[in-house]
């Protein structure tokens, strides 16, 4: 068994992992309030590291971006040493891993944001109950549709994380753009009726996605970006 095709080497462009095996990104939340990647966090990847490739949980560009209790980020320079306790782990185990990069966009809480509403393109609240914030369990919130002149810094926000990214020793980055997330809402007619070029036809909703991916594309060569 251990023999088979799912256990041999994959070149993936110009990374050479040990098996196809991947793992998916999923959110742990044990990066505490200051959301700055521990040893903790290193630990779960090196456990998980004989697979050939690991995709980090999700992990915030912004203070804006947050959205869920105690999830890591990677905006500050000290969130970038944080996550070298992981690379430097996972490496060492001749694993190689990817960081998901991460806006939760309007699913968020102003309990997130010192009581300024999450953000969105446009102001359609989600249709669920609950959220759980610091605050514990709270209902959804209608968010504050973002700005045409604000999505340039949402854009070097991206590029930014996927520079500390790189300065963290990670082998490559992820996009996050699904699940309801800001990206993934700007996509979607449902959740995207602006009236400006980042809204209406397809080419326009997929404008944001579009600049960002040059954004990180900029940092990173094309063949170390995932979507």
């Amino acid at each position: 068994m251990s023999n088979g095709p799912l256990f041999q080497p994959f070149a993936l462009h110009d990374l050479t992992l040990p098996n196809r095996i991947a793992l998916a990104p999923m959110t742990r939340a044990r990066a505490g309030t200051v959301r700055i990647p521990n040893t903790l966090i290193a630990e779960y990847y090196a456990q998980r590291s004989d697979a050939g490739l690991l995709i980090t949980e999700a992990t915030t560009i912004s203070a804006e971006a947050n959205g869920w209790n105690e999830s890591p980020g990677i905006y500050t320079d000290e969130m970038a040493e944080g996550w070298k306790y992981t690379t430097d782990a996972v490496h060492e185990h001749g694993g190689k891993i990817l960081l998901q990069l991460w806006h939760c966009g309007r699913a968020s809480h102003s309990s997130f944001h010192d009581g300024e509403p999450a953000v969105a393109p446009s102001a359609i609240k989600i249709n669920e109950e609950y959220i759980h914030t610091p605050k514990g369990k709270q209902p959804h919130e209608v968010p504050r549709p973002l700005e045409a002149a604000e999505l340039p810094r949402g854009v070097e926000d991206y590029r930014q994380a996927a520079a500390r990214a790189k300065v963290a020793g990670f082998d490559g980055i992820e996009v996050h753009s699904a699940n309801g997330y800001l990206l993934d809402t700007f996509l979607q007619s449902k959740t995207n009726q602006r009236t400006d070029h980042y809204g209406g036809t397809v080419e326009n909703r997929f404008r944001l996605l579009k600049e960002v991916v040059e954004g990180v594309t900029s940092v990173w060569p094309a063949n170390r970006v995932g979507v």
